[in-house]
């Protein structure tokens, strides 16, 4: 293998896939990153066996040939050279690498060696507006769960219903559904939360189109010259609408902001109780308090168009996370009972729901 790319493009790829590969690894050559040439690019590829990322970069190919290289040291050496064009040669499985006044060697492992994500199999393809793509991932990840005792629930289920195309996540404690676009196709897919916190982070912010291709056990996503692939997570998901009611007794519509500040400063005083607050509606606001034995405690309210009375404990990390995901002036805090789920809507994002299990207080 010999070949010439600039640092900027080989940089750019390696910091998009050695974070799979520097991940902690039961197998030793996983902590290696794939340098392959393919037609007139070079192909940079990480796997960890559940999750693979693959960037394609330009490249001026003299010699094709493939190899495996340290991940860590590979991303922290070609970081450190400057701008301007590298040479790459393959001999022995030792890459030589040139860079003005930078001669280097970095001794590899033959790629033959290196464990390979299975094709999918007459796979089904979408076509997604890539930006509405990543927000709305986005918006249901923070209430996907990270506790392995329960894979099913790790996993954000993209699905179809009505001829829409959903994204849901529930942690138990919460759930977050959001509507990413129409679609005539049956969808179920089952995707690691953890891939796609790993798609989010290396989607181009010029990207216009994402393409989604599945099969039963499998998703690929390819962004631009980027694509991951990952295991989808086997298992029934939840029947999560049910916990979506219809009809509220209980609403206050108010200021986004206000309503963070209110919680935040609730929750400087619910440390000990784990963030427990209580958030009352009635006349024409909404209060919230909060108490600490030790310190003190508080109440904090915020003027909202109210309809109903009622009061509902809340973690107030879940209901800032919950306010976080809104991008719009006004939200709409509704709910029926001390026991029921509450839920935060907003006009300006009615294809998003936001759902909070109060705790018992």
């Amino acid at each position: 293998m010999k070949l010439q790319v600039t640092q900027e493009n080989l940089n750019k790829a390696l910091s998009a896939v050695a974070r799979i590969a520097n991940s902690r690894q039961t197998l030793r050559i996983l902590s290696n990153v794939m340098v392959k040439t393919i037609d007139n690019r070079l192909s940079v590829a990480a796997t960890n066996l559940d999750i693979a990322i693959t960037e394609y970069i330009g490249a001026k190919i003299k010699t094709p040939g493939s190899i495996t290289l340290p991940a860590r040291l590979m991303q922290d050496f070609i970081g450190s050279l400057p701008s301007g064009v590298i040479d790459l040669e393959l001999t022995d499985n030792k890459l030589h690498i040139e860079a003005g006044q930078y001669h280097s060697t970095i001794n590899g492992t033959p790629a033959d060696e290196y464990p390979v994500m299975p094709g999918l199999s007459d796979g089904t393809v979408l076509t997604l507006p890539a930006g509405e793509f990543k927000k709305g991932v986005g918006q249901v990840l923070v209430a996907a769960s990270s506790d392995e005792a329960r894979p099913i629930l790790t996993g954000v289920f993209i699905h179809n219903r009505d001829g829409f195309l959903y994204a849901a996540a529930t942690d138990s404690y919460r759930l977050a559904e959001k509507r990413l676009g129409k679609t005539k196709e049956e969808v179920s897919l089952l995707v690691p939360a953890t891939a796609l916190h790993e798609l989010l982070r290396v989607m181009p912010e010029t990207a216009t189109d994402l393409s989604l291709e599945y099969d039963d056990q499998q998703v690929r996503f390819t962004i631009g010259e980027v694509e991951l692939v990952a295991r989808l997570i086997d298992g029934q998901y939840p029947d999560y609408r049910k916990l979506i009611p219809e009809k509220f007794a209980v609403s206050a519509k108010l200021n986004r902001d206000e309503f963070i500040r209110v919680t935040k400063v609730a929750s400087l005083f619910s440390r000990e109780t784990a963030g427990s607050v209580t958030l009352k509606v009635a006349k024409d606001e909404l209060s919230i308090t909060s108490i600490a034995s030790q310190l003190g405690e508080n109440t904090s309210s915020a003027t909202a168009s109210v309809t109903g009375e009622g009061e509902v404990t809340l973690n107030s990390r879940y209901i800032l996370d919950g306010l976080g995901m809104f991008s719009g002036t006004e939200v709409t805090f509704s709910f029926n009972g001390k026991l029921e789920p509450c839920v935060i809507r907003s006009d300006d994002s009615d294809d998003y729901t936001h759902l909070i299990m109060p705790l018992r207080s």
